[in-house]
This record gives structure tokens, sequence and C-alpha cells, in this order.
């Protein structure tokens, strides 16, 4: 049973809410807005609308909003709603408001404006995902597709439904370049918030095949002070029993254990590949929420 959260950490979760918003605004308004960069979602599409009806980028994402929210309500329950209504009426005020008083800050190096303003606008996502709510819109329909798709990362969804926001766009804005600028902000967006909401595990695993496993096992558990597993195997060909050393080692330290194997064993075999995704100690909790 999940336990419910005190006064406090609900003050804080809508404080760190809060400051994300305006900070995706300020990526909105600053960055992409001026440029006629469409990073994606339904901030993509009411930066086109935008240009088609000028009421504001900010109105437009709110007036978009309404019939997604209800939606939202009857699959995740009013006290999820609740926190994405605040979070998306944030973004859209500090959005129209920052265009209206800040338009003189306006970043117009569209390189600039793809790399900070989507980086801005994705980190702004993953805090509000993080703190239990979104930032409506897409998110909502993304937050669906992940009870659907559990296997998918979160950013990788994004990325196939803003191909279409990108693609709209470019009509809207009738030019090749702004379309092409909006998918690079797109990958961008996509990248970091991967980052943000799963972080960089950066771990290697290895399977380490060797006469010599206690003293590879005894110096991976002293040295570099990591958990080993011993997996016990035999050979198809010389019907041989074999102790396989498995371990997951951070990125860095990597170099240290074929160190330490080589040393022991220059005939071992080793295979050595990527962690996409570790849970347990040192790593990441078994008990957090898939986002």
């Amino acid at each position: 049973m999940r336990k419910r959260k005190s006064i406090k950490r609900i003050l804080l979760d809508y404080l760190i809410i809060t400051a994300a918003s305006v900070v995706y605004g300020l990526g909105t308004s600053l960055f992409s807005d001026p440029n006629n960069l469409a990073p994606g979602g339904f901030t993509g599409i009411a930066i086109a609308l935008n240009r088609l009806a000028p009421i504001g980028t900010g109105t437009w994402f709110m007036l978009m909003n309404i019939p997604v929210l209800l939606l939202g309500v009857w699959k995740f329950g009013i006290r999820f709603i609740i926190s994405t209504l605040y979070a998306t009426g944030i973004i859209s005020l500090s959005t129209n408001m920052i265009a209206q008083y800040w338009s003189q800050y306006a970043i117009h190096d569209v390189f600039l404006a793809i790399t900070i303003g989507s980086a801005l606008c994705a980190w702004s996502m993953g805090v509000i995902f993080k703190s239990g709510a979104t930032t409506g819109g897409s998110d909502i329909i993304i937050k669906l597709l992940r009870l659907k798709f559990p296997h998918i990362k979160t950013g990788m969804l994004f990325f196939i439904t803003d191909i279409f926001v990108v693609i709209f766009a470019g009509f809207v804005f009738g030019n090749i370049n702004d379309a092409l600028y909006s998918l690079l902000a797109v990958l961008i967006t996509s990248f970091v918030l991967d980052i943000v909401l799963y972080g960089r595990d950066e771990a290697k695993l290895l399977y380490i095949i060797s006469d010599r496993s206690d003293p590879i096992t005894r110096r991976l558990l002293e040295e570099l002070d990591i958990g080993v597993t011993h997996i016990f195997g035999e050979g198809a060909y010389s019907h041989k029993q074999k102790k396989v050393i498995m371990c997951v080692v951070k990125k860095r330290v990597t170099p240290l254990a074929e160190s330490i194997v080589r040393e022991e064993d220059p005939d071992a075999f080793m295979i050595i590949t990527s962690a996409s995704e570790i849970f347990g100690e040192g790593y990441k909790s078994y008990f957090e929420e898939k986002i």
C-alpha cells in the first residue's frame, strides 16, 4: 500500500512544480517560439496555431489541454489531475507573461534556441513528472501509452508522437528548414528527458570465465567493492564444470575490473556489455514508480 505524502512533502512538490513550470514557459517563450521551433507535444502545436490565430501560445496551450485533462480525470483520478492542472496553468500563464514582458531577451540564434531551449523544456518536463504531475497535453497521452507499452521509455514515446507535431508545424510555417530544426529540437528533448527521468546508469555487465575465478572474485570484492555473483555452467565441448563470474560495474570502474582479470588470468574469457537499467543497491530502487 502506498504511503500518503505529508503536507510538507506536498508543499515541496508544488514548489518544485512551480519552478519547473516557469522554466518551461521561459524555454518556450524566449527560445522556441521566437524561432518558429515546434518542439513537439501540445507546446509545438500551440506555437504553430499561434501563427494561424495569434491569441497567445500559452492560451492555445491551455485551451487544447481542457479535453485531455478531462480524459486524465477519468483515467488517473482527480488528485493526479489537480497537480497537472496546476502545472498546466503555471506554464500557460508564464509563457504568455514572459512573451509579453521579456520579449526583448528572446534568443534569435536558432542553434542556441534548439539546444538550450530544448534542454530547458526537457529538464522541466522531467522534474514535473518526478514530482507527480505532468505538463498536460501529450504528457497525459504518453502516460496512458506507458500503461499499455511499459517497455518503451518515455522519451521514445514522446519522440514518436512528436514527429506528427513536427510535420504539422512544417505545413503551418511553410518552411522545410523550420520543420527540420523542430525535428532536431525533438531529438534533443527526447535525449535530455530520458537522462532526467532515468539518469545515466553508465554501467557495464561483465561475464568472466576463468580457471582462477576465486582470486578474481576476491579482488573484485575487496578492491572495487562491488557485488559479484557466481553462475555455474558446463563447457559444451569439454563437459568441464565452470564457475562464471557475473558483476555490474560503473563505467568508470570497468578498466580497473579488466586490469584485475588480465593480471590474474591473461587467458580468461570475458564478455562486457552495456546495462541500460539497473535496479538494486547502488543503483535505482525496485520500488520507484515507472514514469
